[in-house]
């Protein structure tokens, strides 16, 4: 199995996401308590062709991630919450904490149809502003949140590693960094 360079082995957990009611906030109580940063912050995350469970979406969201050794930590914050979604459905089920598991993916396609025959359904599918796929299976029947399959093409690899080498020997500063959604 290839080890991506930002440390993870293709196929393994790669990042552990949480949904917060205010990401600026949640980054300052995770940042001591998981050796955590610093934070890369995407505002109105580009989310392309989203689909929310097979029905097309206006989805509004902020992302922070943030690495602690080769793990990445995501935060995840819906600027919309009228909108229903992933993040909404969860939410009032269980309250703001854990959302899902990420897996990266050699293989889109063969990885969402694994997740499928297993009887999982596609709960939410995009397009990053990277180009890369993105497709959230509904496990929560049998885990404790969901799992997001991330295609793995060379840009998104880029994108993790340059976090990732960011927070290798960080000294605390600059500990929130804004980044610029990619042109779609």
């Amino acid at each position: 199995m290839r080890t991506l360079n930002f440390g993870q082995p293709m196929g393994a957990i790669m990042q552990v996401a949480y949904i917060v009611p205010d990401i600026t906030a949640a980054m300052k109580h995770y940042m001591p308590r998981l050796n955590c940063g610093p934070w890369f912050v995407i505002e109105h995350f580009p989310l392309l062709d989203a689909q929310y469970r097979g029905q097309p979406t206006e989805l509004d969201i902020t992302l922070a991630i943030g690495f602690s050794g080769s793990m990445s930590f995501e935060l995840i914050q819906q600027n919309n919450w009228e909108t229903p979604s992933v993040y909404t459905e969860v939410q009032q089920k269980r309250g703001w904490g854990f959302h899902h598991f990420a897996v990266s993916c050699a293989d889109f396609d063969a990885d969402v149809a694994k997740y499928q025959a297993q009887g999982h359904d596609m709960a939410l599918y995009g397009v990053a502003g990277v180009g890369a796929r993105a497709a959230y299976m509904d496990t929560s029947d049998v885990l404790p949140g969901m799992i997001e399959l991330i295609e793995m093409t060379d840009q998104t690899e880029a994108f993790f590693t340059m976090m990732q080498a960011a927070s290798q020997n960080w000294d605390g500063s600059d500990p929130i960094r804004v980044l610029q959604p990619p042109a779609a």
